[in-house]
């Protein structure tokens, strides 16, 4: 399970009293080690699992009477009664929107994403999403496993600019999705961090888990008894250019964790500018200057997916592509490349 689908757990399903469908089953004999949410969704294929759990969790399921867990063992003579939400629209609403095409071909597209905007919506009637623009730009996109994620091969945060690949056919998706997953592609993104790192490069190899108390926030699972909870994740770094008090970084994931660079830099004490949730501060022109507006360049982290290299899904050639980078970056880097740099 992905840590955005742990919070998608935490919030109620609305469900339409009217339309709302009632069942009631009898469990005829023991399922050992059969957990309840397995075994609904083996009854009702057109509910994902998550679904079921977040209906198990809001109490919309109960077993003889009472609400339970997913992680629950049918008995024999078990009762079980679930109220099942009516379908979702499961198709995504077209809008136009702007889109930054660096490349496309008729296999696949690459944009380069802008800040402020999340990649797909998490259920039909949302709209303002990359994937949103995407529906109304493409003549067709790759289905892939989700149908509110058309098209969709990776992700970046909400509030970090760069280069995303997207799939226009089913064949080009499972071809990207598995250089993915088998590491083969090589990201790099470029970083405005605080302070200036000791090492003109190392690579972080510290695990990654969600915060122990802020659900929203990951963190590395240092103490041993907290190693079971988190997943392995490693970064490399180079020291592109040092200022004062600050310095532009180059990240080299070479796993892709939620937040993953945000952690790591923030855990070697060179938090990302502007990333207030990992104890970045925001950046402005009186921070570097000493003079001139207070008002923060930008209201994000100064993170930029810059370069991705990866062969291409039909063509077979290796490609490399990047993204120019946005107004507020570069406005940064050349206020802070007007100063002595350390």
């Amino acid at each position: 399970m992905r840590p955005d689908d742990e919070d998608i757990l935490e919030r109620p399903i609305p469900i339409d009293e009217d339309q709302a469908e009632r069942v009631r089953l009898r469990i005829r004999r023991k399922l050992p080690g059969r957990r309840l949410d397995k075994y609904l969704h083996g009854r009702f294929p057109r509910l994902s699992r998550t679904t079921i759990q977040r209906l198990i969790k809001q109490g919309a399921v109960t077993v003889n009477g009472a609400t339970t867990k997913s992680s629950y063992e049918m008995n024999g003579g078990d009762v079980v009664e679930l109220v099942i939400p009516p379908p979702e629209p499961r198709e995504v609403i077209p809008q136009a929107m702007a889109l930054d095409i660096v490349y496309e071909d008729d296999h696949m597209l690459a944009l380069n994403k802008p800040a402020g905007i999340i990649c797909h919506p998490a259920h039909g009637d949302q709209t303002e999403t990359l994937v949103n623009g995407l529906v109304h730009y493409a003549n067709e996109l790759s289905h892939g496993e989700d149908p509110f994620r058309p098209g969709i091969v990776h992700r970046l945060d909400k509030n970090t600019t760069g280069i995303m690949l997207v799939a226009k056919t089913d064949e080009a998706h499972w071809r990207l999705s598995l250089q993915f997953e088998r590491r083969t592609t090589q990201k790099t993104y470029l970083a405005i961090v605080q302070g200036s790192p000791h090492l003109d490069g190392d690579t972080i190899d510290k695990p990654i888990g969600v915060h122990p108390v802020v659900r929203e926030k990951f963190a590395v699972m240092v103490r041993e008894n907290k190693i079971d909870l988190a997943k392995n994740a490693v970064t490399s770094y180079e020291v592109a250019e040092r200022y004062r008090g600050y310095a532009l970084v180059k990240l080299m994931p070479k796993t892709g964790r939620t937040h993953q660079l945000r952690v790591h830099m923030s855990y070697i004490g060179h938090p990302i500018a502007g990333d207030t949730m990992y104890g970045g501060r925001a950046l402005s022109e009186f921070d570097i200057l000493g003079t001139g507006s207070v008002e923060p360049i930008f209201a994000h982290q100064a993170l930029h997916a810059w370069k991705i290299q990866f062969r291409h899904p039909i063509l077979e050639q290796t490609m490399e592509l990047e993204a120019p980078f946005p107004p507020p970056f570069k406005r940064a880097v050349n206020l802070l490349r007007s100063q002595t740099r350390a």
